[in-house]
């Protein structure tokens, strides 16, 4: 996530949305009432925009900024730097799951010298420090909440991390993390970036679904594990930020991402649905009564489940384990690097990106 320097118009006062993990402010109950009286004088409705820019590059604010913020591939425009459907393999489009944000300093060997700064207030879920151990290369995730929601920011390519982070070590925003760099995969000094992302965690119980599945592969990187993380776009969510300004919600924001499938889910304990509360539509009386089997999940193009919707035994007849309900295939063909589902013939299928996600999603 990101977000650093905001609109005129931005507060001066800077809150946290909610308690981080530990259940206590740094500043303690007297901070917190003394900012509760300074709300109250203001009106009482005063809240902060939640995200700092990961590095000194705030270019995308800047009109026709995009080419100074985004560091594209080879031959390609400022586009293959962004998030979504940017790049191409052999099978056609492929995604890119965050933001290249170019390098705005560097040293006298012209080596990227960026500060790479946490995003928002946060505890680092996770390190990694050897760097051949993923095309990431040295990188930190962090975890947030936000909007009573949790969010992971990820800043991957890191020369080198801040030797006194441990997981667990909590963060301010604009903390520093580390320091820009190309660990991890080919990247020209030309095109120095940082990898940044904005994720949600699917299933806490990774690391058992992956030896399941995997059982001849290593899982070097636990519950955060790629296949365990899923993006949202960075760019989209800081221009929202800045756009509404106070009236920005990250949880209505992610709620109300298109919709390209729908799937039924027979699974009443759901971990993601106790994770993510504010996703989940709330159960009519008649859903409540009969109990809960499992859900509708709606996800967007990359796989994220964005709503989840409470249904009963009887409306879920026939679905043993996920069943694909509908398919907006306008959604579909504007972004097809989501590669979840496949049209054959007259009839739309999960692929097996698709039922493997939504396998590890009631795991």
């Amino acid at each position: 996530m990101s977000g650093g320097e905001f609109s005129a118009a931005a507060p001066i006062l800077r809150v946290p949305d909610s308690v981080p993990p530990g259940g206590r402010w740094s500043g303690g109950a007297t901070w917190v009432a003394a900012w509760f009286g300074i709300a109250l004088l203001c009106g009482g409705t005063a809240r902060a925009q939640p995200f700092r820019f990961p590095t000194a590059n705030r270019a995308l604010y800047d009109a026709g900024g995009d080419t100074r913020f985004l560091a594209p591939t080879p031959g390609r425009t400022w586009e293959s730097g962004a998030f979504g459907c940017a790049r191409n393999d052999k099978n056609g489009p492929r995604l890119h799951e965050g933001l290249d944000i170019k390098s705005v300093t560097t040293d006298k060997r012209g080596e990227p010298a960026d500060p790479v700064l946490a995003t928002a207030p946060g505890t680092v879920a996770y390190l990694n420090r050897k760097a051949g151990r993923s095309n990431y290369g040295n990188y930190a995730l962090v975890r947030h909440v936000v909007d009573h929601l949790e969010i992971y920011s990820l800043y991957a390519h890191l020369s080198a991390i801040q030797p006194a982070l441990t997981a667990g070590s909590a963060v301010a925003a604009g903390d520093r993390l580390g320091t820009m760099g190309r660990t991890g995969q080919p990247i020209g000094k030309d095109r120095a970036h940082v990898h940044f992302e904005l994720n949600v965690l699917l299933n806490d119980r990774f690391p058992d679904w992956f030896r399941r599945h995997y059982p001849d592969e290593r899982n070097d990187h636990g519950v955060y594990h790629g296949k365990n993380l899923l993006g949202l776009d960075p760019r989209a969510i800081l221009l929202a930020q800045r756009a509404e300004g106070t009236d920005f919600s990250l949880s209505r924001t992610v709620a109300r991402q298109p919709v390209m499938a729908r799937v039924a889910v027979r699974q009443p304990n759901l971990a993601y649905a106790r994770r993510y509360p504010s996703l989940v539509q709330a159960a009519s009386k008649a859903t409540a009564a009969a109990g809960i089997a499992g859900y509708e999940v709606a996800l967007n193009f990359n796989g994220v489940p964005v709503q989840l919707t409470p249904r009963t035994a009887k409306e879920l007849a026939g679905v043993t384990t996920h069943r694909l309900l509908t398919v907006d295939e306008t959604e579909w063909r504007a972004h097809p690097c989501g590669r979840l589902v496949i049209k054959r013939g007259q009839a739309w299928t999960l692929t097996g990106r698709g039922n493997e996600l939504m396998e590890l999603l009631a795991f």
